[in-house]
């Protein structure tokens, strides 16, 4: 089923996930820092990171899992590579919903069921997904530059600060930082419309 794939070893997939009904995720930047924090608590250890993008209710990231050698290590890994990638994933987003439903004295649910979860199984779709998270803040009319939107990985692709992105792997699929630039601002109408979020 589309949007539900399983996870396997050393493959690339755009992760999605929405705040249940109108509810916002993040209601501030301490919101968002946090929730990197979280991320990078849980995530580093079954993929590497190439690109993400926090909207007040949604979240995207494009991750590429480890290989299967690196899984297999893991010390809640058992036989069963999907369930490992999902179980991390599920650590996150509860993680940060206790946290957030403390702070703001909230209860129940703030994520949808379920995480949806693209494969990426061709050079142009990996392009276009990176292109595609990037420019989500201008397709839903939060900015008109790139550059103007903090929460998302745009920046410190671009930068030279230290980062637990695949920074060099990103910069690579380009071929170097101003053709990484470039092709985002020439194409930041090419927008995957079949996509929901």
């Amino acid at each position: 089923m589309k949007g539900l794939e399983k996870f396997e070893p050393e493959t690339y997939y755009h992760i999605v996930n929405h705040a249940i009904g109108d509810e916002n995720l993040f209601r501030n930047d301490d919101n968002y820092r946090y929730f990197l924090r979280r991320y990078a608590n849980y995530m580093p250890s079954v993929c590497g990171t190439l690109a993400y993008c926090l909207m007040p209710n949604h979240i995207h990231f494009l991750i590429k899992t480890h290989n299967e050698e690196t899984l297999t290590k893991h010390p809640k890994y058992h036989n069963d590579f999907h369930k490992l990638i999902m179980q991390q994933l599920s650590n996150l987003l509860n993680s940060y919903a206790k946290a957030y439903n403390k702070k703001y004295n909230r209860r129940g649910a703030l994520w949808i069921d379920y995480t949806k979860r693209f494969q990426i199984n061709s050079d142009h779709y990996l392009t276009r997904a990176i292109n595609y998270i990037h420019q989500n803040p201008i397709k839903h009319g939060f900015t008109r530059n790139i550059d103007d939107w903090v929460y998302s990985s745009y920046q410190s692709i671009s930068s030279n600060k230290p980062t637990l992105l695949s920074r060099n792997e990103v910069v690579g699929w380009f071929g170097d930082i101003k053709e990484y630039i470039s092709f985002h601002s020439d194409h930041t109408a090419e927008l995957l419309e079949e996509w929901e979020y």
